[in-house]
């Protein structure tokens, strides 16, 4: 196209989602043509009674379909930041210690899921629990279609257990909020006006080595306008801090502006739901029966063992296909 290289800007981003395009009509080739020749193997082999062929084919079947439910997915992310990487937080809600503990199994099992992808994690921040658990925790995690996958994640987790803190044995419920948000990229562009920041430093807390501990390296940002405050620990630099705590901010605000404007646009009122009874889009029940239930898709897996460990996959394409 005559002028195509004028903008440069303009063509590496159309470069860059050419790409994105490209490799998922790959996954779907390469995935699809693993069927075709396990097909023409299995033909051959009842031809001539191959019968090691035949179990080698259907040893092979469990991992196909994976690749292919991969495939699957990923045709289904057509979001503006589905490609990007994910900025997650997850925060307690009603439950006191129950709800701290119930962050750390989340995640857990987000960090679990993402280590399943091949993907990277890194904690940004952390807020350790009075007596147990975790307050709350910002974590990245990093890899192809990130947000899209965990833009199933957003909203209110329910777990319901004994709780092992309780020494009389009773049942507890208990909450979390799941906060998800696309890592921007550098060409979207997010208004932050210098003014209206008020940035603090402070210690690190929780593990991270002896620097970490001893330096005033951490930083938190406070946007006054709309009360957004954000905290990033994980670097041993002042600086890389800051910058990953300004990225985590544009994100938030990008977020907070999408969610205005759809609240403007369907009449709502955009009011946050509390994070306790009756605002859950997943509830985890371990006791008096086993059982996790999105609310959302009507979708039940009694596996709750492999779900916590990070077998999420057939929440987010029942999330998808219901979004659509």
């Amino acid at each position: 196209m005559p002028g195509f290289w004028d903008d440069a800007d303009t063509a590496k981003r159309v470069q860059k989602e050419l790409g994105k395009l490209q490799d998922a009509i790959k996954g779907w080739e390469r995935a699809w043509d693993e069927v075709e020749e396990a097909e023409l193997l299995l033909e051959m082999a009842a031809e001539e009674g191959d019968s090691d062929t035949e179990n080698e084919v259907a040893a092979s079947l469990p991992a196909m379909e994976g690749r292919l439910d991969v495939a699957e997915l990923e045709c289904m992310f057509s979001g503006e930041h589905d490609a990007s990487n994910v900025i997650m937080s997850i925060h307690a809600g009603a439950g006191g210690t129950e709800a701290q503990d119930w962050v750390g199994i989340l995640l857990r099992m987000y960090l679990r899921w993402a280590e399943g992808r091949g993907f990277r994690a890194d904690i940004l921040d952390i807020l350790p629990g009075d007596e147990a658990g975790t307050k709350s925790v910002t974590f990245i995690i990093k890899g192809r279609f990130a947000y899209g996958y965990m833009r199933s994640e957003l909203g209110i987790h329910r777990l319901v257990r004994i709780s092992p803190f309780d020494a009389s044995g009773r049942r507890h419920t208990s909450f979390a909020s799941v906060m998800v948000m696309p890592e921007l990229e550098d060409n979207i562009d997010v208004e932050i006006d210098e003014k209206d920041l008020r940035i603090d430093t402070y210690r690190a807390s929780g593990s991270g080595g002896q620097h970490v501990n001893k330096t005033d390296s951490a930083i938190r940002i406070t946007h006054i306008p709309t009360g957004v405050v954000v905290q990033c620990q994980n670097e041993r630099s002042q600086h890389r801090n800051k910058d990953m705590a300004m990225k985590m901010l544009a994100a938030r605000l990008y977020e907070l502006e999408k969610e205005k404007q759809a609240a403007q646009q369907e009449g709502l009122s955009g009011d946050k739901k509390d994070i306790s009874w009756g605002s859950q889009i997943r509830s985890y029940v371990l006791q008096p029966y086993r059982m996790i239930k999105d609310h959302r898709t009507e979708v039940e897996m009694g596996n709750v063992d492999a779900v916590l460990d990070g077998e999420l996959d057939q929440f987010i394409k029942a999330y998808l296909l219901w979004a659509k």
